[in-house]
């Protein structure tokens, strides 16, 4: 008997490109401009989410799965006109291929940015906590699995939709683990590094179990199947590291420090990775583990990879992968979640994950001797889900393991337990930023022989050779160990992928850890660290990634927790070819300003006009005419207590320029009464310059000269007399009436902004000193005498 004729309506393929709405032809019939509206319409609505949820310390990656959700079935796609119009069903082939081409590129960025060499020296402890944070969350989701199965999953394949739910219950997101560690400044703290080291072992975990899923999940009955495929599986990862890492490398090794990358490698590696991808799905284990195992396969030493990853991750991150997020949250109906039980479902699988992964890690971290609240801390970072967790979810829905039910409530679940991390943290472990009392936050001291401390702050290698020719000055000529620099490199937590390499990396070097990794390929630390070995400084380079707008804070703290007696910060303006100077970004003249207003010592701000040259100038040749306008003040004072520490060095002649009003005041210019105040600064700079005469230091090198002055006229034709100098050392709160009109840059002072401006000197770079003033702190750090040995038993618990 013959079988009945079965009737299926497909909708037509769509055609690339329209002839246009003049030719009588929607567009919205094409997948060409069907395609840019839906990418238009995800991009601009998960950027509007972000941004209305970044108040709320939220990664964009939960405005990513939100806005997938709510542009999906659950919210907007109730309308049928709006699904059948921007999302029919003939454009979803499209779309998802688009999305997942950008997903592969993505996971190629991620393998990039997965050093297995760091996660080789993870110790035992991390290790310990990252296994108890899988096991115990993995064995939850098995017994979840039976729950589910028994309710509204009844049916199911058993092996793969146990396996499924275990690794999804399972995971933790390292790069948005990396986000929040990094926007919460918790990064380089104990915390934050565990937390890091276990969320790479995570990882790698996570992906050997999902390609186990994947293998168990196939639609032959054979049992023999699931086993080819590991095998096969297991010989692609073989063959990647012997073949594909080799030409990799050869790429890598030609593509010297400083020059460009070629087209061709770049294109040759974007091809292997497709041609990777194309093999695993041959296999069955998904096309997304091809592009993975290439990315970690890719040398992660000089430009190569950084370069691949400038290349291609703003297309990616930006514009395919939102589609991605778009794609699963049109899979994802909310309302299928109805009634009591599911709901009730909803709420066990949120707890018994949470429970899983906070109960794990805690007691893993317990009895590792870790704090209790640090421990509670790395249970609810480790908690965290994203990216992955989808992709999980997804290729489970794709391999009917999991229904439309058990999907929208484990997107759900994903969703609820990364939203709740930040806030969840910032209740249970906000640690205050705090910083033993210390003794010297000036250079103004009675004991010239203490060390000094210095906290030089640049923003890339235009600022290190004036930097260290800035260190050099200073230096003295004292024993070693007289002056310690610690270099901040200032980076700018960006939204992209790159960012999160960053990261990774400060955590060796940035706050309290330095000088962790023995090769560095940092080039501006590589600087600073062979002027270490040439000069009787101790250099230690450091790191600060932070967004902009509060990396202040990094600084501050950095500074009180070292014990700095100044900060020295670039110019937020750098000098062009023709003597102009030109901003860098609003933002750094902002992060200036706030340092200024919270810093807990004296602050310098550095305009650079190129000091001894484009180069490091080595001390027998360091022949520098240094000149201290002196009007009065505290600022003054300590900048003229500066000046006398680099007159110290042998190359260095030192001129100190004293202004006298001929009347009145050099605020005013006119007779009147003097204030108390006034009569009081006045008394101590008289006492403060008397001392400075008496001081053995200056010898030779040092002159003083003493300059009557009628109007601020006067001021500025004496100054510009010395306008050939190579630095200029000035207080910021001098004691004179402005001396021009500009107000753009109040930070640097009646004087500073005069010295800066391009009208008076191309040559002569400046220095503009404020003093630290107790009565006047407002610093953010809280001071505890028992920071240090705290400090030290935290450390002694980690790894």
């Amino acid at each position: 008997m013959a079988s009945p004729n079965v009737t299926r309506n497909c909708p037509a393929p769509m055609i690339a490109t329209s002839n246009g709405a003049f030719q009588n032809e929607n567009p919205l019939d094409y997948a060409l401009p069907m395609i840019i509206l839906q990418i238009c319409l995800v991009v601009v609505f998960t950027r509007l989410l972000a941004y209305l949820l970044k108040p709320l310390k939220q990664p964009r990656v939960i405005a990513e799965i939100i806005g997938g959700i709510l542009l999906g079935p659950t919210a907007l796609g109730r309308s049928k006109a709006y699904l059948e119009t921007i999302f029919p069903e003939k454009s979803m082939t499209v779309l998802d291929t688009l999305a997942n081409i950008g997903l592969l590129f993505f996971l190629f960025l991620v393998g990039l940015e997965l050093d297995f060499a760091a996660i080789r020296k993870t110790g035992k402890k991390s290790l310990l906590i990252a296994l108890a944070g899988i096991s115990l969350p993995f064995i939850i989701g098995v017994g979840a699995s039976f729950v589910l199965s028994s309710t509204i999953s009844k049916g199911v394949h058993q092996l793969p939709f146990i396996v499924f739910m275990g690794v999804a219950l399972s995971i933790t997101a390292f790069p948005v683990l990396a986000r929040i560690l990094a926007e919460l400044k918790l990064l380089t703290t104990d915390v934050g590094r565990m937390a890091m080291s276990a969320a790479g072992v995570n990882d790698i975990a996570a992906w050997i179990f999902l390609a186990l899923a994947i293998a168990l999940s196939g639609n032959d009955s054979s049992p023999l199947v699931p086993l080819w495929v590991l095998l096969c599986g297991s010989g692609f990862v073989i063959f990647a590291i012997l073949v594909i890492k080799p030409i990799l490398g050869y790429m890598a090794r030609r593509c010297p420090e400083g020059e460009p990358v070629k087209e061709l490698y770049v294109c040759v590696t974007l091809t292997l990775v497709l041609a990777a991808s194309f093999l695993t799905d041959t296999i069955g284990i998904h096309a997304l583990f091809g592009a993975f195992v290439v990315g970690i396969v890719t040398p992660k030493q000089g430009p190569f990879c950084r370069i691949l990853t400038e290349k291609i991750e703003d297309l990616v991150s930006g514009l395919l992968l939102p589609l991605y997020f778009a794609s699963s949250g049109l899979k994802t109906d909310v309302t299928t979640i109805r009634g009591a039980q599911s709901w009730g479902l909803l709420v066990l699988v949120i707890v018994t994950t949470c429970f899983g992964k906070i109960v794990g890690t805690v007691g893993a971290s317990m009895a590792c001797k870790v704090p209790f609240r640090e421990a509670m801390a790395l249970g609810v970072l480790m908690n965290t889900k994203g990216l992955v967790e989808l992709i999980v979810l997804n290729i489970g829905k794709d391999r009917k393991v999991l229904n439309d039910q058990v999907f929208a409530i484990l997107v759900l679940m994903a969703l609820v337990t990364t939203f709740i991390t930040t806030p969840l943290l910032l209740a249970i472990y906000k640690p205050a930023r705090k910083g033993a009392p210390y003794k010297h936050r000036t250079i103004q001291r009675k004991d010239h022989d203490s060390e000094l401390r210095i906290l030089a702050c640049f923003h890339s290698t235009r600022n290190i050779p004036t930097l260290i020719n800035m260190i050099e000055s200073s230096r003295g000529t004292g024993l070693r160990g007289r002056l310690c620099v610690y270099a901040m490199h200032l980076m700018e937590l960006s939204e992209r992928s790159s960012a999160i390499a960053m990261v990774h990396k400060a955590r060796y070097n940035g706050l309290p850890i330095w000088n962790k990794i023995e090769r560095s390929t940092d080039q501006m630390v590589i600087a600073f660290e062979g002027y270490q070995h040439l000069r009787a400084v101790a250099v230690r380079p450091m790191t600060a990634i932070s967004d902009l707008s509060t990396i202040h804070e990094d600084i501050c703290t950095s500074a009180h927790q070292k014990r700095v007696a100044m900060i020295l910060l670039p110019f937020h303006k750098h000098q062009r070819m023709d003597g102009a100077m030109e901003s860098i970004g609003h933002a750094f003249h902002e992060v200036n300003k706030r340092v200024l207003e919270q810093a807990p010592c004296s602050v310098g701000i550095l305009v650079d006009r190129g000091l001894g040259g484009a180069s490091h100038v080595v001390a027998s040749e360091v022949d520098y005419k240094i000149v201290v306008p002196f009007f009065g003040g505290l600022d003054d004072r300590e900048a003229l207590a500066y000046g006398m520490k680099m007159v110290e060095h042998p190359g260095i002649t030192l001129t100190i320029l004293k202004f006298v009003a001929s009347r009145g005041t050099l605020k005013r210019f006119e007779k009147g009464e003097v204030d108390e105040e006034e009569k009081k600064e006045k008394e101590i700079d008289e006492e403060f310059l008397r001392e400075l005469m008496n001081d053995p230091r200056g010898n030779e090198s040092l002159a003083y000269e003493e300059r009557v002055v009628e109007s601020k006229d006067d001021v500025h034709a004496t100054l510009k007399t010395k306008s050939k100098c190579n630095l200029f050392v000035v207080g910021r709160n001098a004691a004179v009436v402005p001396l021009v009109n500009s107000t753009d840059c109040p930070e640097l002072g009646p004087v500073g902004r005069l010295l800066s401006s391009s009208e008076f000197s191309t040559t002569a770079s400046v220095l503009v000193v404020q003093g630290y003033d107790s009565a006047a702190d407002t610093r953010p750090v809280d001071e505890d005498e028992s920071y240090e040995q705290s400090s030290r038993e935290i450390g002694d618990s980690t790894v």
